[in-house]
């Protein structure tokens, strides 16, 4: 049975390699430069050898591994262009699969989960994956009732191999940044290591996504499968026909295309809260499926988005969004970052004894700010990587803020969503009327 690899010594020694890997070829890297190679041509090889080294290990490991690389795929728009041009095509591979397990090992999972005689239930199943994450993949099949079904399994060993990859992944954090510059790797990887135990839960993505599809049923922009049948590591849905995914959008799709889509994509994320009282709090592209236009439709017609992927939700206790967050981005937009600072205060953003210049504030929150100003706002990689560098560059406002900053439990996966969203928007290029979305879906803000 090829599950997970679970050797501890094999795993790690493949993660540790990772950022040896990148010093060893830096120093043929120099070698090269002294025999009389151009620098930069010397330096971008090295970074597209770094980056195939690093996501094939990353895919291929599945787990924790892989999980981390879909994270940092997300904000990929954020790196230096010089840095970014040699990862993208590998982050795109990464949001939209990864390497299969074998068809021997599916049937023994299928007859762990659903019983000796589970081709009573499931009469047809394709063996080939139509889709593989982090800790699971997914097959097309037939259900016993006619039903198209999708069947989502959870590779053997998944768990164990998800923690030791994050521990070891913690441990090599600060190497990493040789590897990928400008990215501070260990909150991610602690912030990851939060949502594990909920996202090895099937039982847990099955509550969630029933919960959306009931929602959203018959909505016209967007579809969530109905969930058939779960155990804690299966589950069974129906079947979605998908063209393509938002991560082929940002590498293939027309203008029209990414506009049209990125906007569904952020209505999906903010109307997601009112109706259903959660967050889809794993915003990355690959989660978000391209569906088929009508036939009889008009011919230069675009389709709804399907969303899947449900392990990773934020439960709010208010069943929306928090209110002060409209409240506070409605100060921000007015200017009154007095009002912004004494709010962040008041909910534990900003500890009593910290001291905040109010402009520093405003240079801190541009990014989520900026595009809620204006009628309709465009995303761009060069929009996204200004406010980064900007952030981090030590002359100017704010660039220390973040750690002086408190981020309350509550608002740790609202914030990933937002960062994540606005990642996502950035590589698509977006034109949308972003404020218009908020005044419709954040409690707080606008009309509210």
């Amino acid at each position: 049975m090829d599950e997970l690899p679970r050797r501890a010594v094999a795993r790690t020694a493949r993660l540790a390699a990772l950022p040896l890997g990148f010093a060893g070829r830096t120093a043929v890297g120099m070698g090269r430069r002294l025999g009389g190679a151009p620098a930069e041509a010397v330096m971008t090889d090295v970074q597209q050898r770094t980056a195939e080294q690093l996501f094939k290990t990353l895919g291929e490991l599945k787990g924790g591994a892989m999980k981390m690389g879909q994270a940092l795929s997300i904000m990929e728009s954020v790196l230096p262009e010089e840095f970014a041009a040699p990862y993208r095509d590998q982050l795109t591979r990464l949001q939209d699969g990864a390497p299969p397990m074998s068809g021997s090992t599916v049937h023994a999972v299928l007859a762990r989960e659903l019983g000796p005689r589970w081709r009573t239930k499931l009469v047809r199943l394709d063996d080939n994956p139509a889709a593989a994450a982090s800790i699971g993949q997914v097959h097309r099949g037939q259900w016993a009732d006619g039903r198209e079904v999708a069947v989502k399994l959870q590779y053997p060993g998944a768990g164990q191999a998800l923690m030791a990859d994050l521990r070891q992944l913690a441990r090599l954090a600060r190497t990493f940044g040789s590897v990928i510059p400008g990215i501070d790797i260990k909150p991610l990887i602690a912030e990851l290591q939060d949502r594990v135990a909920e996202e090895l839960d099937y039982r847990l993505e099955a509550e969630a996504q029933q919960a959306f599809a009931l929602a959203f049923r018959g909505d016209p922009d967007f579809r969530i499968p109905a969930v058939i049948e779960h155990t804690e590591r299966l589950l069974v849905t129906e079947w979605m026909d998908s063209s393509s995914s938002l991560a082929r959008l940002i590498a293939e799709g027309t203008p029209e295309q990414r506009n049209h889509y990125g906007e569904l994509y952020v209505r999906f994320l903010f109307e997601g809260p009112q109706r259903v009282g959660l967050l889809h709090a794993d915003p990355h592209p690959g989660n978000f499926r391209v569906l088929p236009v009508d036939p009889d439709g008009p011919a230069d017609a675009l389709g709804g988005l399907g969303v899947v992927d449900f392990g990773a939700v934020a439960r709010l206790p208010e069943h929306q969004l928090p209110l002060p967050i409209g409240r506070l981005l409605e100060r921000a937009v007015a200017d009154d970052y007095v009002g912004v600072l004494q709010g962040l205060r008041d909910e534990g953003f900003v500890k009593p004894n910290i001291r905040v210049d109010p402009e520093e504030l405003r240079s801190y929150l541009a990014p989520f700010v900026e595009p809620a100003v204006d009628e309709t706002f465009t995303f761009s990689r060069d929009w996204m990587r200004e406010q980064f560098q900007r952030l981090q560059d030590p002359r100017q406002p704010g660039s220390t803020l973040a750690l002086r900053l408190n981020l309350p439990p509550s608002y740790l996966l609202i914030h990933r969503v937002w960062l994540g969203c606005l990642g996502v928007l950035s590589q698509l290029g977006t034109e949308l009327p972003f404020r218009a979305i908020l005044e419709e879906t954040l409690p707080g803000f606008g009309s509210d």
